[in-house]
């Protein structure tokens, strides 16, 4: 079984719980908290599908009902990957109440993740999607499962002769009544990294540092019993899982609605007709939007909040916002880690426009430090590092993430370079070591690079971030090929793309070059490569660069 997950020092714990950040309550007696108090209230719209918080819980119970009659067993691991449809909520609670452990898989995930976070985890199941997005999740189950021996069984959110249908679990049983003990403090769900450093890490965030996360968020972005929250980036994000997400709404008694897309096409009708007044995107989607909104014929007047995060979003951007959309901007720093930065609503107009705000709670603690692990002077950046009530301890059952994330004193490196004005407002300068944040996405540059080697042709491949207007960043993957070998652009993505991972990862552009220049210490000199890309007689070796969007 996997190695125990780091915990909060006791004298840590008993100060966040005397000081009321942790309630001491487990997602299933939250559920029936919520249940209790906004009972006839719309909880969520997805699709057709409406349901009441009293009728959210009844369907989450069936779904408990259902995993306990199988002989699932308190803490047990179940990777879900759904996308925002009627059964992600229901399905998620239900695991809850079950006392099982969500481990949260992206709807662009494909064998190879999953197989690596099922082994991760040790899951015992598997719920997929019928389909999504043109992708057919039924083939894919039945290969992890072939090749994940803890992996006892699928469960599909439709029809495949060989899995499980969702439905069945639902199937001659009666509800939970009461939710499946658990203690506040144990791993509620493993979430996953942004993978800047080869595959994703799984990250165990517990009942009790989740709900305060949520709920401090739900009051610091004004969700009331009277907003309507979109769902439009996927559910399986911390962002709208959380900041304040579906989850902070759900905690003050708002509407939650799921769109199957965040495309201008699918959301502003939406809006429109749910009266949406929050929502979250990453910087790319918000230009998208306020792109679209000019020209839409649709209603967006009962916009009230855009929380925009996920990736740096530029003070042109940022001010254009309000003008445009009509609704108030509240720019979002956080991670899956924990830390969670907002700008405030009263906020002067530069704080919301040049910040990326300052942290949810008073004892979130930030340490700014130098490569060297000096603290940097007062306004120098530095590498962010951080501790705090919603902050983990320790990735799951990695210890050597965990010796490179993790200093003395349990603060948390985020790898975020950071400058912090007199303020106390963080402004995020960029990122320390390797990585690139692809509108929101952050994906390792060493993964990039592990696949791209993988092919016959390729010698050595370097992958950088390069700056994009639309994106935030994209990949380029500079390629060394072998002797007398030759390969386009598009048969590399191709090979990547047969390698079952996400199309996020595949390089947007590639240019192929006889060598590497290498650092003092034989590193490859990967600012060269950024400045390659802007001097005009850098020559590739056999072809031109390809800037295409991964499919």
């Amino acid at each position: 079984m996997s190695a125990p997950t780091q915990i909060w020092p006791q004298d840590f714990a008993q100060t966040y719980r005397d000081k009321g950040y942790w309630r001491g309550v487990t997602f299933g007696e939250w559920l029936d908290e919520i249940a209790e108090k906004y009972g006839p209230a719309t909880a969520m719209v997805a699709g057709d599908t409406q349901l009441s918080y009293t009728q959210l819980r009844s369907a989450a119970q069936l779904y408990s009902a259902g995993f306990v009659a199988r002989g699932y067993q308190p803490g047990a691991r179940v990777l879900v990957q759904l996308p925002n449809t009627a059964q992600f909520l229901p399905v998620v609670l239900g695991l809850f109440y079950a006392g099982l452990v969500p481990v949260y898989v992206l709807p662009a995930h494909r064998l190879r993740e999953v197989v690596h976070l099922a082994v991760g985890s040790g899951a015992r199941a598997l719920i997929v999607a019928q389909s999504h997005e043109g992708f057919d999740y039924a083939p894919m189950a039945r290969d992890a499962l072939a090749q994940c021996p803890d992996l006892q069984e699928a469960f599909i959110d439709g029809a495949a002769d060989d899995l499980t249908s969702l439905t069945a679990l639902t199937h001659d049983t009666a509800p939970l009544e009461q939710p499946v003990a658990r203690a506040p403090g144990d791993v509620a769900f493993l979430q996953i990294s942004g993978g800047t450093t080869g595959f994703p890490k799984l990250i165990p965030r517990t009942h009790d540092d989740y709900i305060y996360s949520f709920e401090a968020s739900a009051q610091i972005c004004a969700v009331t019993a009277q907003s309507s929250y979109m769902v439009a980036l996927p559910a399986a994000h911390n962002f709208p899982m959380s900041s304040p997400g579906f989850l902070g709404a759900l905690s003050v008694g708002a509407k939650v609605v799921f769109a199957l897309s965040p495309a201008p096409d699918t959301a502003f009708p939406l809006i429109a007709a749910q009266r949406i007044t929050h929502v979250g995107l990453v910087p790319p989607l918000a230009l998208l939007w306020m792109q679209a909104a000019p020209k839409t014929t649709h209603d967006l007047s009962s916009l009230q909040v855009l929380n925009v995060g996920g990736a740096k979003f530029t003070p042109e951007a940022a001010a254009r916002v309000k003008p445009v959309l009509g609704c108030t901007l509240q720019q979002v720093f956080g991670m899956a880690e924990g830390l969670v930065n907002y700008t405030r609503l009263d906020d002067p107009q530069d704080v919301i426009i040049h910040t990326q705000g300052r942290p949810i709670c008073p004892d979130d603690e930030i340490l700014l430090l130098a490569e060297d692990g000096t603290p940097t002077p007062p306004g120098v950046p530095g590498i962010l590092h951080t501790r705090g009530p919603y902050t983990i301890r320790g990735y799951h059952n990695a210890p050597e993430a965990n010796h490179r994330s993790f200093i003395d004193g349990g603060y948390y490196c985020t790898g975020d370079i950071v400058l912090r004005r007199p303020d106390g407002n963080l402004e995020v300068q960029g990122r320390a070591g390797d990585h690139i944040n692809r509108a929101g996405e952050k994906v390792s540059a060493e993964e990039i690079e592990d696949h791209l080697i993988a092919h016959e042709a390729v010698f050595d491949a370097a992958v950088v971030s390069v700056p994009d207007t639309f994106l935030g960043e994209r990949s380029c993957a500079f390629v060394v090929l072998h002797d007398d070998q030759k390969v386009s652009p598009a048969a590399l993505k191709a090979f990547m793309r047969a390698r079952d991972i996400a199309a996020f990862k595949i390089p947007d552009q590639i240019i192929f070059t006889a060598k590497f220049q290498t650092t003092a210490v034989g590193k490859v000199d990967r600012k060269s490569l950024r400045a390659a890309l802007k001097e005009t007689h850098f020559a590739p070796q056999t072809a031109k660069s390809t800037p295409e969007t991964p499919a």
